[in-house]
């Protein structure tokens, strides 16, 4: 290989290397946007803030426009560079991760509008204590994985993925309460199904969440674990959960 040739093909690795940095750089504020999103949903549903709650709706665009922007830099740096191996992961699982941001982005949404016609309505005496605490779950666990996004941590992902379960269990609570309480006061449905649609919301969050801890294990090790056990993938890993 001549000197022009060596300096051409470093200077090509370099130039790819950074246009990755790019594209981690802004997954991660894409994260960033989303989880903030859900911390002012949450605000907005617990403290009955309809403001807030709407100006969490109009803040959306940014998340869908930054979807937009990343993805065609992938299908750029694939079109383009042809990346091999661990590049090529890392692209393909930023690319369905920003989608699971998005629909994050879009169940934050769906918490803010309700938050604003819960904010119309009698307050109940608990004051949506149930929300608070599943709403904490779910942002402890986004947090988390955004975290192990960012460090490429895929023993983290394994232990974040199976938290899901307690979100499960939380929101299976919250379901048989809330039919208990619309049996009890019809007058309450409204409001209760509405806190019910927020608590779902959560869920789904939750189960977004578990998809990017997914993406992480590929992007790390090459292995794609949908549709297996977060269990029987730590013990072939040998991660202790």
């Amino acid at each position: 290989m001549t000197r022009g040739t060596e300096e051409l093909t470093q200077h090509y690795s370099r130039q790819f290397n950074e246009e990755l940095e790019a594209i981690r750089t802004r997954l991660l504020e894409m994260g960033g946007l989303v989880e903030r999103q859900l911390k002012r949903s949450l605000r907005a549903l617990v403290k009955g803030n309809s403001e807030l709650g709407e100006q969490v709706v109009h803040d959306d665009y940014q998340v869908n426009r930054l979807e937009v922007s990343i993805d065609e830099e992938c299908s750029r740096v694939i079109a383009l560079r042809q990346p091999t191996a661990s590049d090529l992961r890392f692209v393909m699982a930023v690319i369905k991760s920003i989608t699971d941001l998005e629909r994050i982005g879009d169940e934050a949404e769906k918490i803010g509008f309700l938050s604003s016609r819960l904010a119309t309505q009698e307050r109940p005496e608990n004051r949506y204590k149930e929300i608070k605490h599943l709403g904490r779950q779910v942002r402890e666990m986004l947090r988390d994985t955004l975290d192990a996004l960012a460090r490429l941590d895929a023993e983290a992902a394994l232990r974040i993925a199976q938290e899901d379960s307690n979100v499960d269990d939380e929101y299976e609570a919250i379901m048989r309460q809330s039919i208990t309480v619309m049996m009890e006061d019809p007058r309450s449905i409204r409001r209760v199904l509405d806190t019910l649609w927020a608590a779902r919301a959560l869920e789904r969050i939750g189960d977004h969440a578990v998809n990017i801890c997914e993406h992480v294990v590929y992007m790390a090790h090459g292995m794609d674990i949908r549709h297996v056990s977060v269990e029987q993938v730590a013990a072939e890993a040998g991660v202790d959960l």
